[in-house]
């Protein structure tokens, strides 16, 4: 059994298919929660593939070209190959060769580094400039706060490194405008609030519930 079946429960983080596929199930998570519960995010364009007799049903190893690294300098500055699960319903991810740069997010086993449906995996041309300033700038300075998930009303945050999470509240659905705009970051005092500005983050002109 490779890591990544062992991981699946515990990792929930938004990705390609967002809500995975049949058998495979993943909580949503902010982006900024999947950057800092990875041990590797990294910006990269894939040129190779090739299916491994390891697991239940194979191993995919993507060769990749690392463009730029955003976490992980310490574990492992360059990678070099992606593994996932070679089946979708165990949660593999599916990557097209030569084609698209992806930001890829994922986890260190024994050396090797393993995303799948539950980490956040989007092609770079889709993320939005917020999310790409979050990459570079504001996610790390959050790791110290708590993004917490509503689902319905009322909802409070319990203590002052709290961020509310309204997205799937929304009609618009998830992922939402927090998760595409906003970074949850710790102020002065203490307190964790959204932030997506150019200023530097001052708790007195940022609402910590409501972006």
């Amino acid at each position: 059994m490779t890591p990544w079946l062992g991981l699946v429960v515990l990792l929930g983080s938004w990705s390609l298919g967002h809500w995975g596929a049949e058998a495979c199930t993943c909580s949503p998570s902010h982006p900024q929660e999947a950057f800092c519960n990875s041990d590797i995010v990294i910006r990269a364009r894939v040129v190779g593939k090739k299916l491994v007799k390891e697991g239940p049903f194979g191993t995919l190893v993507y060769t990749i070209k690392q463009m730029k690294m955003y976490r992980g300098f310490s574990k492992m500055p360059h990678v070099q190959y992606i593994h996932t699960e070679a089946s979708e319903s165990l949660c593999g991810v599916k990557l097209e060769v030569n084609k698209y740069q992806y930001l890829l997010t994922g986890r260190i086993y024994d050396g090797k580094v393993y995303i799948g449906l539950c980490n956040f995996v989007e092609r770079w041309d889709q993320l939005t400039i917020s999310q790409r300033k979050g990459l570079n700038y504001r996610y790390h300075l959050g790791c110290n706060c708590k993004i917490k998930s509503c689902y319905y009303l009322p909802c409070f945050a319990s203590s002052k490194n709290e961020c509310l999470w309204t997205d799937m509240l929304s009609n618009f659905g998830y992922p939402g405008y927090q998760s595409k705009h906003y970074a949850c970051i710790r102020q002065k005092g203490g307190y964790c609030s959204w932030y997506r500005g150019w200023a530097p983050p001052d708790k007195s002109i940022i609402n910590a519930t409501d972006p």
